[in-house]
Order: C-alpha cells, then sequence, then structure tokens
C-alpha cells in the first residue's frame, strides 16, 4: 500500500550511500533503434509534489539523450492489479527499461522481471533486486532536516503543523528529521502531525491543514504529494514548507522552502547504461553529496541568518561532519533511544517505528 520504503532490515546490505550499482548487467541495446523507456506514477505527472518531480527526472533523461530515446509515462496508477497490466502494455509497447515510482508497486515489478528477462526494471523505494531489477532512493531525511529548520525559524508560536502520509518508517523518520530540524532553530517548539491515510488527496490535505491551524499551529510543514495544504496556508497567511518539489508557486508569499528530489541525477545514467548494454542491478540511495537530494530556493520570509545556519548544516551533511540523527535522541515517551556520540545507521532508520520527543501525535497513524 505504501510507495516508499518498508521496514526490511536484511535487504539494507545491498543498500549503499555512494551510489555505487553492482551484480551483473543484461540485455543489450541496437544502436540503430530509438531506446524506449516508460515511467509508472501514482498520481497525476503534474501533482506538484512526488509524481511531478519524477516527471522532470524523466524529462531530464529527454534533454540529455534527445531523439536517442523516446519516453512515455503512465499516471494515476493504483498500487494494484492493474499494475501488472499497465507493465505489460509497457512491454509490448517496446519499452526496454521501466521505471515504476511507488512502493506498492513492487510485487508486479518482482514478476514482470522474471516474465520479462530482456527488460531492465527499476523500482523506486524498494528493496527486491533480481538480475534485471534494480531499486532506488535517498537520504531525504537530510534535506528534510534543513527544511525543519526554516519552518523552526518561522514559527513564533513554537507549534509547527506537519501534514503526513502512512504510518511506516520512511515517513516516520521524515517526520523525526522535520522535527530535529525545527528544534535546531526554535529549542522547545512542537511538531503536531495529522495522518492523511493518502500520497495524494488534495481535499483531505487541506483539511489536515486546517485542523492543524486550529490546533495552535503558525507554520505548515508537509511529507504528502500535493500542494492544496500550501494553498490553504497560503490563503490563511501562514508559512508552508513543501516537499518533493519546488511549489513555490502555490503559495507565493508563504512559501519557505521545500526538502526536493532530482531524479534526472539517477535516470540519466540508467538509460544510457540500458541503451549501452552495461546496466547493472543493485541498490542506490542519493545523498545531497551527490546532489540527488537538496533543499528547494528559499522564499522571501526565509531572514538571512536562517539562511546560512542552513547553509552551513548542509555543507557538514554534505562533508559527513554533520549527521542529523545523532544521539543524543529521546523518543516522545522521554526514553534514550541514541546516547550522545552514536548515531542511527541507515538501517535503524529503514526500520524507524518511534517518533522523536517533540512531535505531538502517534506513529501508529
Amino acid at each position: 500500500m505504501s510507495k516508499r520504503k518498508v521496514a526490511l532490515v536484511a535487504a539494507l546490505t545491498a543498500v549503499v550511500a555512494t551510489a555505487s550499482l553492482v551484480v551483473t548487467a543484461v540485455g543489450s541495446a541496437k544502436q540503430h533503434d530509438v531506446f524506449k523507456a516508460a515511467w509508472i506514477y501514482v498520481g497525476p505527472h503534474n501533482d506538484g509534489g512526488w509524481s511531478q518531480a519524477h516527471d522532470q527526472g524523466r524529462l531530464a533523461v529527454v534533454k540529455a539523450l534527445g531523439s536517442k530515446v523516446e519516453t512515455t509515462y503512465k499516471e494515476n496508477v493504483p498500487e494494484g492489479p492493474q499494475v501488472s497490466q499497465v507493465i505489460d502494455s509497457l512491454v509490448k509497447d517496446g519499452n526496454k527499461i521501466i521505471f515504476a515510482t511507488s512502493f506498492g508497486y513492487q510485487d508486479a515489478m518482482v514478476a514482470a522481471a522474471k516474465k520479462y528477462p530482456d527488460v531492465y526494471f527499476e523500482m523506486a523505494t524498494g528493496y527486491k533486486t533480481s538480475k534485471n531489477m534494480a531499486v532506488y532512493y535517498g537520504a531525504g531525511e537530510d534535506s528534510i532536516f534543513l527544511s525543519g529548520m526554516a519552518a523552526g525559524a518561522a514559527t513564533k508560536s513554537g507549534v509547527v503543523g506537519y501534514v503526513v502520509p502512512f504510518a511506516i518508517p520512511e515517513v516516520i523518520r521524515h517526520t523525526n528529521a522535520f522535527a530535529l530540524g525545527v528544534q535546531a532553530t526554535h529549542p522547545g517548539a512542537t511538531v503536531k502531525i495529522v495522518w492523511t491515510n493518502s500520497w495524494f488527496s488534495p481535499a483531505t490535505e487541506k483539511k489536515a491543514a486546517q485542523s492543524l491551524k486550529a490546533a495552535g499551529a503558525d507554520v505548515i510543514g508537509q511529507n504528502v504529494d500535493s500542494p492544496a495544504a500550501g494553498q490553504y496556508a497560503e490563503s490563511v497567511s501562514l508559512p508552508w514548507v513543501g516537499y518533493d518539489s519546488d511549489a513555490q508557486k502555490f503559495a507565493p508569499k508563504q512559501w519557505l522552502t521545500a526538502a526536493v528530489y532530482d531524479w534526472g541525477v539517477y535516470y540519466i545514467p540508467r538509460v544510457k547504461a540500458a541503451m549501452a548494454g552495461t546496466w547493472k542491478t543493485g541498490s542506490y540511495y542519493g545523498s545531497m553529496a551527490d546532489g540527488f537530494t537538496k533543499i528547494a530556493p528559499f522564499g522571501s520570509l526565509v531572514a538571512s541568518g536562517t539562511k546560512s545556519a542552513i547553509t552551513t548544516k548542509a555543507a557538514g551533511i554534505k562533508a559527513g561532519t554533520f549527521k542529523v540523527f545523532a544521539g543524543p535522541l529521546y523518543d516522545q515517551s522521554g526514553k534514550l533511544r541514541v546516547a550522545k556520540g552514536k548515531a542511527l545507521s541507515l538501517g535503524d532508520l529503514m526500520a524507524i517505528d518511534w517518533l522523536v520527543k517533540g512531535v505531538e501525535g502517534s506513529a501508529k497513524g
């Protein structure tokens, strides 16, 4: 049901933060043919968030490879049996590499990889690999921490609202990163969360933002896909932190920033490798250091001192001298979870099921 990564620690041995990709290559593209590549989206290609960011990555492939490649996408594809039908159709149309961008597509992709051994399959936020199937994602938690710093600096009440989709490890670690960022610039601040149980539901996201304002939040952030919460924030003059894409146009006066992904960093070399017959399976976990995840441009409400503080922390993250989840870290109950001098490992983050001190709301959804 969830689009992004669930907790499977055993799979993490394949994940490498250096973005290396290993194992075996399959197939070979005929040099005289136009190479076909396809993407599958869970929402509209122009949703203002997750799917739009992936589509920008697709367009980056088009820009980089021009007439050598023909791309297509299927949007609003539910996480269910329909995915297999979409994949079959894409293979029938001659696509030689297929990128599925929602976690709920994974089982269908695994089956398709077995069914079509001469096609390359790429699963965003997945963990299952095979000879012709790779997985990819990145450390969004790092840039989310930075966006939380902007939110913390903007709040006057000390209460920040955060609209969240599903209670899975990915979203929990993102919520924790956001809260830690808020607390970095506003010690003692609280982050109130509202679960929508959907990745893309504009009406539900707006309603969640409304309830957060009613609960005292004077800044709104999000980990969902549409800009609806931001549009509401704009209408009631609340600063807003987005997610996935640079969505400043939806709330030009109240925009602060957002954690964003540059999927083209991954898509371009992967399509090139598939075309050349040098594609290899493996697991990719992008970072700020390789340009995969970053912070969006700041809005006019972000003070120069806040920008400077965020820039300094970003440099530390890239250099490896600052870790978002370094101790001491306490959970909501006050229990010490990470001791001073220690930090959560990637495996810990992939399995995390607890919220940090200062977050108000249940980790169970």
